[in-house]
């Protein structure tokens, strides 16, 4: 059973409490030290974005108290990122306030430490250590005072190890809360303008109007991955450590850098132009030109983006037979890809969500403007990994996009032509022998 209410002790911590607890221990049973600079570059940047806030936090941890020591069964990666980043403070940032100066030195004299044997997360820790003195050498003393008093965790402690298990099973399992879309929900309701607020009501209730699973879908297997393969990266596995990807700016407090000019222009001509009296008039209306590889602007304009999307995804992967540009060879590719023997074994399943990721991207960029040719080539592109090998892992087709980046070519051409230029080459023994597929390939000249 779960911990009862007399078993389970639960607070909230402040961050100069939390790095004074002598006592935190990292069992052995915990995993090594993984989080990456970009991690501890999210935590120290989200801090200093919501450094003029009441207070932030930055999330939960869950500890088995065992005798005297307190065991860290949730919420090690989080702990130790706060201990660097306290020693970076301590190493970059100037502090003239006495006051703040005293509860720096109170607070490194009972300093928490931890013993590390495990090399990954020796080579982590010294990595991250000195990205956190990267930036933490630019902040003043107001992001300090922040960091120590205002952040804060939720703190569960609970007396029997079992108990403890479930208690963080239960917690990373019931769900809402934790899953990656849902974390982004809440981070963009929170960097709404105050002239948007009137929009947060209509907003969310078009995103509760989505079943949660298709949230979760359109963000793992199709922007995640567009994302991550358009910027070189691969793309695995979706979690919580992934959002940074759909994190951006916000128009109304970033400094005045040159290129946020345009996306300023952007969003304010947008609601200008739709405001005007001319729209009662001619009753058009013009959405934000959104782009899958442009900067995100936060808030309002990421909750229409996922509108936007969720329409373009469901014209594209859903509802694409019946538009009406299509040529009889796309639409039996279309036909063919959902009816070959074995077309719904897992690796068939990842090729083609290949194949329709590189084909919503190359729509958000281009439209329909020579589909039939982007669906001829992307098909022989994503296709030509289902032939080539008999049995296929996401790994393979990760290690497929990073080499042979189509995602890569409609991100950075101009026309369908350039974008579609890339040399599809059959030339190898096939493990697979798929006659459908082969027919379409072969009426294509690939084979």
């Amino acid at each position: 059973m779960i911990a009862t209410q007399t078993q389970l002790k639960y607070k909230t911590v402040k961050i100069k409490d939390l790095l004074k607890m002598q006592d935190l221990k990292i069992p052995v049973y915990q995993r090594p030290y993984k989080w990456q600079e970009k991690n501890v570059v999210q935590l120290v940047n989200d801090i200093n974005l919501f450094k003029k806030k009441s207070a932030y936090r930055l999330g939960t941890m869950v500890i088995h108290h065992d005798s005297s020591e307190l065991n860290i069964v949730d919420g090690q990666q989080r702990t130790i990122s706060c201990v660097l980043l306290f020693k970076a403070i301590l190493q970059t940032i100037k502090i003239s306030d006495p006051s703040l100066r005293n509860d720096l030195a109170d607070i490194e004299k009972h300093l928490v430490s931890f013993q590390f044997d495990n090399p990954v997360s020796i080579k982590n820790i010294r990595d991250n250590f000195n990205s956190i003195k990267r930036i933490t050498a630019k902040l003043s003393e107001d992001f300090v005072r922040f960091f120590i008093d205002q952040c804060e965790l939720i703190y569960f402690e609970i007396d029997h190890i079992s108990e403890a298990f479930q208690f963080f099973d239960a917690q990373n399992a019931r769900g809402k809360d934790l899953e990656p879309h849902d974390l982004l929900k809440a981070y963009h309701l929170r960097e709404y303008s105050f002239k948007d607020e009137a929009h947060k009501l209509k907003d969310v209730a078009a995103w509760e109007e989505y079943q949660s699973d298709d949230l979760a879908r359109l963000f793992s297997e199709y922007l995640f991955r567009i994302k991550s393969w358009t910027r070189g990266q691969s793309a695995h596995f979706f979690s919580k450590n992934e959002i940074y990807l759909f994190k951006g700016v916000n128009v109304d407090s970033i400094e005045s850098y040159s290129y946020a000019d345009s996306l300023r222009i952007l969003h304010n001509f947008v609601d200008e132009y739709n405001s005007s009296y001319h729209r009662r008039i001619d009753l058009q209306k013009r959405a934000y030109p959104f782009q899958l590889d442009a900067p995100i602007i936060n808030g309002r304009r990421f909750f229409e983006m996922i509108s936007y999307y969720k329409l373009i995804f469901d014209e594209t992967v859903i509802g694409i037979q019946q538009n009406s540009h299509l040529s009889e060879i796309s639409k039996n590719i279309f036909k063919v890809i959902k009816e070959y023997p074995g077309w719904n074994r897992t690796g068939d399943t990842y090729v083609r969500t290949l194949f329709e990721c590189a084909l919503v991207f190359y729509v958000d960029k281009f439209g329909y403007y020579e589909i039939n040719q982007a669906i001829e080539k992307i098909f022989a592109w994503s296709y030509k990994l289902r032939l080539q090998y008999y049995a296929i892992q996401f790994v393979s087709v990760d290690n497929y996009v990073l080499s042979e980046n189509i995602f890569s070519d409609i991100k950075n051409s101009f026309s369908p032509q350039e974008a579609l230029k890339r040399k599809v080459d059959y030339q190898f023994n096939m493990q697979r022998e798929i006659t459908e597929l082969q027919q379409i390939l072969s009426s294509l000249y690939y084979i």
